[in-house]
């Protein structure tokens, strides 16, 4: 008799581990990483990180290697799309409109860093985004400034955190709808930049690096945090990128 119950103990367990299993998550992102112009020492940092916040969160990430799948049927399964570092004229004609269908189905799109430094003649995807890369100084420390504080995820970026980035000057906003939701504080660094042809010398008293908005039936989130590798294990930025990358997969905030 108790050597049944036993077995029925152990039928138990295991059944529970197979339903623990294969549970259904949250929802399933594809991680995006193609670069068509400067490729990111951090990206392997960056895949690494989601593949981890996907399983401390419970959701897939899959990252995106077949070119030739990017269409209708294999974005099928996805609920959110993650542009992370990627760079230049990635997509044909065909891919950007499934990538335009699959946002239009009420689906969401996380841009991280370089992702701004993408597709620039693609108008659809510059709005998407919502502001367009111009040009940086170099790397260095500056204080954070939380601008939108009833977005979650922002633990440990109080206002005046100090942080060590690449702070992209953008171009003006392509839509009147992006919600900012981090701003670095230009006096704090020296914004001005000669690259010979083009100069920068920063945005002025509001310089956001991350927003959001809805957009084109769907939802879209960016930070220009990322283009240093330990960046990614920074818990900060994890709480972060996660608050970004659930909103934009499900609109829950």
């Amino acid at each position: 008799m108790k050597g049944f119950k036993f077995f029925i103990l152990l039928l138990v367990a295991q059944a529970c581990m197979y339903l623990s299993g294969t549970a259904q998550k949250q929802f399933k992102a594809l991680i995006v990483t193609t670069t068509n112009g400067w490729h990111h020492e951090s990206l392997h940092s960056g895949v690494i990180a989601i593949k981890e916040l996907a399983a401390r969160n419970f959701f897939d990430a899959v990252l995106f290697e077949d070119p030739n799948s990017f269409n209708d049927k294999f974005l099928e399964q996805f609920q959110v799309i993650i542009f992370l570092n990627t760079t230049g004229d990635i997509f044909k004609p065909e891919q950007q409109k499934a990538m335009e269908k699959f946002i239009q189905s009420g689906k969401g799109f996380v841009g991280i860093h370089s992702a701004s430094d993408t597709e620039y003649d693609w108008e659809w995807y510059t709005k998407l985004v919502g502001r367009m890369f111009k040009i940086h100084p170099a790397v260095q420390t500056a204080k954070l400034q939380v601008l939108d504080s009833t977005f979650p995820g922002l633990q440990g970026f109080e206002h005046g955190r100090l942080w060590t980035d690449e702070w992209y000057e953008f171009s003006d906003a392509k839509t009147n709808d992006l919600k900012n939701i981090l701003a670095v504080d230009e006096t704090t660094y020296n914004a001005k930049v000669d690259w010979g042809a083009k100069k920068g010398e920063g945005m002025g008293k509001v310089h956001p690096v991350s927003w959001y908005h809805n957009y084109d039936g769907g939802r879209s989130f960016y930070t220009a945090l990322g283009h240093i590798p330990s960046i990614f294990s920074n818990d900060a930025f994890l709480n972060h990128l996660y608050a970004g990358i659930l909103w934009a997969a499900t609109g829950k905030k």
